[in-house]
């Protein structure tokens, strides 16, 4: 019974061993019935002897075997100290399913300092973990929203310095294949021409500028001198 090798029936609560009982009684009893009708109207008030026989061997062999087997059986972990009440309550049912009739007596697992420890200790874990929560849901939106937004100001740095730096490449892409190009082009027809005529009109230029002082005092004086003369033909 004690063997380690053998696992032991394992039961929820008592009314489960009553309940297997009572059905064990009840297919016996329809056996006998079918086996051995009950007469339903005896002579002179007699019993069926023989049916009666029959039901207490049945009902002893069954208190016996349930009897035995119950060191082999536990109740919610623990064993089973007295079987003869959950027989005695079955038989006296008559067979039928009364397990709530049954006055049934709980056992409890002694009381453990260590373990009210330790329910203790998870409580305040839960507690611990609740208030986390709690906080979390106050500041991972904020953080999560100044995360993204930083995310993004950083991205459309990148993209603008990018298109800077594009822009610039381009640039100089486009000056250095400038040069290459009037480079590879070689020189220009009338090109002395263009130059000596270009020499010219910018000397002419430097001359004006040069001469212009003179040339406007002269205008004035000559200005100064024909309103003189204009003058003393009028007095005249």
């Amino acid at each position: 019974m004690d063997d380690p090798a053998h696992r032991r029936i394992e039961l929820q609560s008592p009314e489960d061993l009553t309940y297997l009982i009572n059905n064990v009684r009840r297919a016996a009893a329809d056996s006998i019935n079918a086996a051995f009708p009950p007469v339903e109207n005896p002579l002179d008030g007699q019993e069926d002897e023989l049916r009666n026989q029959i039901e207490q061997l049945v009902n002893d062999y069954i208190t016996r075997t349930f009897t035995l087997a119950s060191p082999n059986l536990t109740i919610n972990g623990l064993p089973i100290a007295d079987p003869s009440r959950f027989l005695t309550s079955s038989h006296d049912s008559g067979g039928q399913d009364d397990g709530d009739k049954v006055q049934v007596q709980y056992e409890y697992e002694p009381f453990d300092a260590r373990k009210r420890d330790r329910i203790e200790q998870l409580v305040s874990e839960e507690e611990d973990l609740l208030r986390s929560i709690a906080q979390l849901k106050r500041r991972a939106p904020q953080a999560t929203a100044s995360r993204w937004a930083e995310a993004a100001g950083a991205a459309v740095d990148a993209d603008e310095a990018a298109l800077r730096a594009a822009c610039e490449r381009a640039a100089e892409e486009g000056a250095v294949g400038g040069r290459k190009a009037l480079e590879g082009m070689g020189p220009l027809e009338r090109q002395a021409e263009v130059e000596a005529r270009f020499a010219d009109a910018v000397a002419t230029l430097g001359r004006l500028k040069r001469d212009m002082p003179a040339v406007v005092a002269k205008m004035e004086r000559a200005r100064v001198a024909a309103g003189y003369v204009i003058g003393s033909r009028d007095g005249k």
